[in-house]
């Protein structure tokens, strides 16, 4: 049965590394018969979370009028989300942090998705994606039936496009075709 995947691509760079693995990713999903959205997080405005509780207060209703009630309406319908992120400090880009932490205001009402991730780094050391994909995780870990699908490490790629011709190209892409 065919899957919705909503694949989120939180580089600031389109055409990035991390963005480049999601389009792979998303040629395999579609190719295994889902149907696939890719959101370039950097495209639209989405801006942080002030800790207001608005939400809470308001049925989930942000206070904050921008993109992400379109964003979280995709991901609350989603069976498949897709989360990539260029790694930078040894934590996911901003863009995406926003993403995860407007979350908040329908955070209760995420059930039973399963997660990809992907992940790029100028560095070619585990450790480096270890504290980035612990923050991918720790969103998951809050949203019931949530599940770890599968991580793509892209390691040692740093400039636009490195990425091209690398095995993490065909990791992305067979990652994708697993989905269904």
């Amino acid at each position: 049965m065919a899957k919705k995947v909503l694949i989120l691509s939180g580089s600031p760079r389109i055409g990035g590394n991390s963005d480049l693995l999601c389009d792979e990713f998303m040629k395999g999903a579609l190719e295994a018969g889902n149907r696939v959205e890719k959101i370039n997080v950097a495209t639209r405005k989405i801006g942080f979370c002030r800790g207001c509780y608005h939400c809470k207060s308001h049925q989930g209703v942000c206070a904050i009028k921008d993109d992400m009630a379109e964003v979280l309406e995709k991901m609350l319908a989603a069976d498949v989300i897709v989360m990539a992120t260029p790694v930078y400090f040894y934590a996911i880009c901003a863009q995406l942090k926003a993403v995860i932490d407007r979350s908040v205001a329908r955070w209760l009402e995420f059930k039973d998705k399963e997660f990809y991730y992907i992940m790029t780094s100028a560095e070619d050391s585990p450790e480096v994606m270890a504290c980035t994909l612990e923050c991918l995780r720790g969103f998951a870990a809050c949203l019931e039936g949530s599940v770890e699908k599968g991580v793509v490490y892209g390691k040692g790629v740093q400039g636009k496009g490195e990425v091209k011709g690398s095995p993490y190209m065909k990791q992305a892409y067979e990652m994708g075709k697993r989905v269904g």
